[in-house]
């Protein structure tokens, strides 16, 4: 069975993973498979990284939170040492499903005298 080639709509995975948590959950990830990896060669058994992600929309906005889990267990001399840490991004959810923390389109949020615009399918220039 052969892998369907991305999307253009299709979520950017690597800079998703860079994203959350403000990058710190990519050093973290980083830093659980040297540990684990070093477990499992130096003492012969097997180690196990498991990653949660949980999506919840975020009130009626085009936003979601994700909920992200990295638990790992590394092996040792007389048994394993396991760690789990739990955060939280908030990111935004682009035409098509896209994630990303920012989002793509962002509308006039001001008028040119500087008033918020309330109406902002209104072209019409002052």
């Amino acid at each position: 069975m052969s892998t369907p080639a991305p999307q253009q709509r299709d979520t950017d995975v690597n800079q998703f993973f860079e994203d959350l948590d403000g990058g710190v959950f990519i050093q973290k990830l980083a830093r659980a498979i040297s540990e684990v990896a070093g477990g499992v060669v130096d003492h012969n058994a097997k180690g196990q990284i498991d990653i949660r992600l949980t999506l919840e929309r975020i009130g009626q906005s085009y936003q979601v939170n994700i909920g992200h889990t990295l638990k790992f267990t590394v092996p040792t001399l007389r048994g394993k040492l396991s760690e789990e840490d739990s955060t939280q991004t908030p990111m935004h959810v682009n035409t098509g499903g896209r994630v990303s923390i920012f989002p793509e389109n962002q509308h006039q949020m001001f008028t040119r005298s500087g008033e918020p615009e309330t109406n902002p399918s209104n072209n019409e220039q002052e």
